[in-house]
């Protein structure tokens, strides 16, 4: 195949040269990166990526191909995908095709050949930030030109983007014993599948700007507060107002980003990470158990733990690798949140048993006035 010249271009006026793959075109985001080993399916279509710029560590990508049985929504969300070499051949029975292909599909352009460990390096160093990636001929002066105007992803409502646009139902394989409402801010196809499986149960998934009196019309059991991307304070600005109408009310579990939401409900404030938790091998510790878990995880934005009411907030777990909080549990009403994602898709399923303990939260409130 022909040598064709690609270029990532960071807002520091870093440059990476590669080759082209994938959809030939111009795409901006912010560049992060991301450690997990397999699933980079999973990874280009969690509206978690929403405008970003996603550089995979592991060197070798695509060679167990694609399948629509993988993918975590309809579409991907990635901006972009850097990779050290993309394989366009694939061995995997599941497989339905090629990850280029697939990629040209759905428009997401790609580079390869470029130095992944310098990029991952340059970042953990210097933190996350603005970027374009470029495969169709662009220069790199016309790159840096079109990024000079790239706002970036502060104060954008990403969740309302990527939310859906009305409610639908999961339903479980048999009778559902349970009824779950998932406030979508960018929900994963595996939390609402997981929820249903392990209820059973009926999970009705509504948009993000749902007011709580008629999530409470539709007498859940309980209530999930969903993954999703980029900065929280954009969607607690309408989101947090909702949950504290739900706190007390009815269960509530909340996943990275609707731990974070749920968090600044409870009178919490937020942070940017410097270069964010990306991957499937970040190790957290659970303070009541004193086992590590070995978890997928991301986000770029934390809970600030001495931000958060000691009085009604108990810290239930801790990232190992910086101490920052990962998870945390009411006191005086049925309620928790995690930052990480127990429900991986891709990743270790050593937090699974979160869902279990939704359920069980929900079962010991049930009835109760």
């Amino acid at each position: 195949m022909p040598h064709e010249p690609a270029y990532l271009v960071l807002e520091d006026g870093r440059v990476f040269e590669g080759t082209a793959w994938g959809h030939r075109g111009v795409a901006t985001g912010e560049v992060v990166f991301n450690t997990s080993m397999t699933g980079y399916q999973e990874i280009l279509t969690d509206p978690s990526y929403a405008e970003q710029i996603v550089v995979m560590t592991v060197p070798h990508v695509g060679n167990y191909g694609v399948t629509q049985v993988d993918g975590q929504s309809r579409r991907p969300h990635v901006h972009g995908f850097v990779v050290r070499e993309v394989s366009r051949v694939h061995s995997n029975h599941r497989a339905d095709g090629d990850l280029p292909g697939y990629m040209e599909t759905h428009r997401v352009p790609g580079i390869e050949e470029v130095d992944t460990r310098a990029i991952t390096r340059h970042i953990r160093s210097v933190g996350a930030m603005r970027g374009i990636v470029g495969n169709d001929g662009t220069s790199v002066e016309g790159l840096k030109a079109k990024l000079a105007d790239y706002p970036g992803l502060a104060g954008l409502d990403l969740g309302g983007r990527v939310t859906c646009r009305r409610s639908y139902e999961v339903l479980c394989a048999g009778p559902a014993t349970r009824h779950v409402v998932a406030l979508d801010f960018g929900i994963k196809r595996n939390i609402a599948r997981l929820l249903a499986e392990r209820g059973p149960a009926r999970v009705t998934v509504v948009p993000a700007t749902t007011s709580a009196e008629d999530i409470l019309a539709l007498e859940p059991d309980g209530v999930l507060l969903s993954n999703g991307p980029g900065d929280p304070e954009p969607i607690a600005a309408y989101a947090a107002e909702e949950v504290r109408g739900l706190l007390g009310k009815v269960p509530i579990m909340g996943i990275c980003m609707g731990m974070q939401v749920l968090g600044l409900a409870l009178g919490g404030t937020s942070y940017k990470l410097k270069f964010g938790h990306r991957g499937g091998n970040q190790p957290v510790k659970n303070l009541r158990t004193g086992i590590v878990e070995i978890t997928a995880q991301n986000h770029g934005f934390a809970i600030d733990a001495d931000s958060i009411p000691r009085d009604r907030v108990e810290v239930t777990h801790l990232n190992l690798n910086d101490d920052t909080l990962e998870g945390f549990a009411c006191k005086d009403v049925p309620a928790f949140g995690v930052q990480y994602h127990p429900e991986a898709a891709p990743g270790p399923h050593d937090a699974t048993y979160l869902f279990d303990d939704f359920y069980r939260l929900i079962d010991a409130t049930r009835g109760s006035p």
